[in-house]
């Protein structure tokens, strides 16, 4: 090769590294945003799913909390509201539903036993809301039911 065809070759490949090194800035540019892209949904898939538990667990702990008064009214629904914070606020409900014959001792299906269950079904909801009194789609609610029977004297309330 002379030395007018190095020079040549020089002056037409004269711009294609520039070239080739933005296009790689390009695509190294679109991949990193991509990446940050993702990982804020996934930061924001974490967040929401904290949330539900959060609420999740408020509505099994307002379960426990009824039951656990022990206020069951065969007449009226008993409801008890716990607020946990501005954010969270727990409300329970228990309702009697009916009234069934226990066996006696002979097991005649409550003939003459003077015995009765009484059956409930206590509701609770959880509601989180990360602006109270607007809604986002940051909020999250939970809801559990519980069914339970009481046995007791044969009578037309408890």
């Amino acid at each position: 090769m002379t030395m007018k065809q190095t020079q040549a070759n020089l002056h037409q490949q004269q711009g294609a590294a520039l070239v080739v090194g933005l296009m790689l800035l390009v695509v190294i540019t679109v991949l990193a945003i991509s990446g940050m892209n993702t990982a804020t949904t996934d930061l924001a898939l974490a967040r929401n799913n904290q949330a539900f538990e959060d609420a999740f667990q408020a509505a099994e702990n307002g379960l426990a909390t009824a039951l656990a008064q022990g206020q069951f009214a065969t007449s009226a629904s008993t409801s008890l509201t716990n607020t946990v914070s501005t954010y969270q606020s727990i409300t329970t409900t228990i309702d009697f539903e009916d009234s069934t014959m226990v066996p006696d001792k002979a097991f005649s299906l409550g003939v003459g036993s003077g015995i009765s269950a009484y059956h409930f079904i206590a509701t609770s909801q959880s509601q989180l809301s990360r602006d109270p009194g607007n809604t986002t789609d940051r909020d999250s609610s939970a809801v559990h039911s519980q069914a339970f029977y009481i046995v007791g004297p044969e009578a037309p309330t408890l």
